[in-house]
């Protein structure tokens, strides 16, 4: 696999600009490890409030590779007054913030030592988080799975804009699948990209294999944008419940989520709602991660070299 070296690979010492999203439940050592031995970034995930779970996952990772890897603090989520503290005292050096405001925890986590980005869906969010001292960003379209602002703004507005008015390390986050969508994202300003449906997807994603193939067989438009006149706004596969709550004006989260865990681990896509983006409309078999990580690196080079042909002088 050839290497692609920019200021993200530089800042979190690994082979390819490639994180895996952090997403509540999912995002564990399983998942995290073959992502982060196959060169890429892993992140273990804290949105889902069992610290002493995570803390467990995070031990198995260092059984699992020696790679780096970070970890999430998605900040609406925080039941832990003391995160930050939890945080450093597994010895991570890497930790994306998201849901919430920059300014809580980015000082303390930079006091600490850490290499912080914040996620944000919005220019005013992204010169906010630069105001708070972060060392990048994750710059995430609406077009991507999981809660975003109900303004969304797709990525291929939002990256060049932000690029635009920042010159921090840019990870480009929804839409991002491929070698070529990776090529494109670097076009537009990023240095790196996320992945977060197509890692759902992967052979060691933890989640039911009914959730894998409804990605697989979906179109691209297979997906649902919730709480569009509320806050925060979901974006989740098409299933008969989320149909319907796509109809409501405002969507009562703890309603919306239902039994979450009988979705992610037990196969039941009624039983509440599978965050996904519209990316699955572009997936089209369960792969592992390693082979994920060596098309998209491949397939990114591919692009470059046949973009850069049309520029040769004749």
């Amino acid at each position: 696999m050839a290497r692609i070296s920019t200021r993200i690979t530089d800042l979190l010492g690994i082979d390819v600009p490639i994180i895996q999203a952090p997403m509540g439940w999912i995002a564990r050592s399983q998942l995290a490890a073959a992502v982060s031995e196959a060169g890429g970034l892993g992140i273990i995930e804290t949105s889902s409030g069992e610290l002493d779970n995570v803390k467990a996952e995070i031990a198995k990772m260092r059984d699992l590779t020696d790679k780096p890897f970070g970890v999430n603090i998605a900040q609406a989520f925080v039941r832990d007054p003391g995160i930050v503290d939890f945080v450093v005292d597994q010895g991570v050096r890497f930790v994306t913030t998201s849901a919430g405001d920059p300014t809580k925890y980015t000082a303390q986590l930079k006091d600490a030592g850490l290499t912080v980005f914040h996620v944000v869906p919005t220019l005013q969010g992204a010169l906010k988080a630069l105001d708070a001292g972060v060392d990048g960003l994750v710059v995430e379209g609406g077009e991507g799975g999981g809660f975003k602002n109900p303004r969304d703004v797709a990525s291929m507005v939002l990256l060049p804009l932000v690029a635009q008015h920042t010159d921090v390390p840019i990870i480009a986050a929804g839409g991002m699948v491929d070698g070529p969508t990776m090529a494109a994202a670097f076009a537009l300003g990023a240095e790196g990209v996320q992945m977060g449906t197509r890692m759902v997807s992967a052979a060691e994603s933890p989640v039911h294999d009914n959730w894998k193939q409804a990605i697989v067989g979906a179109a691209e438009t297979d997906t649902v944008f919730l709480n569009r006149h509320s806050r925060p706004g979901l974006r989740a596969l098409r299933t008969e419940r989320t149909t319907e709550l796509e109809r409501q004006d405002s969507v009562d989260l703890g309603e919306a989520f239902g039994s979450v865990l009988d979705l992610y681990f037990g196969g039941d896509l009624e039983a509440g709602v599978a965050l996904t983006g519209q990316v699955a409309g572009r997936i089209d078999a369960v792969r592992p991660v390693a082979e994920i990580i060596d098309e998209c690196v491949a397939g990114f080079h591919e692009t470059i070299a046949r973009l850069g042909r049309y520029g040769a002088a004749t």
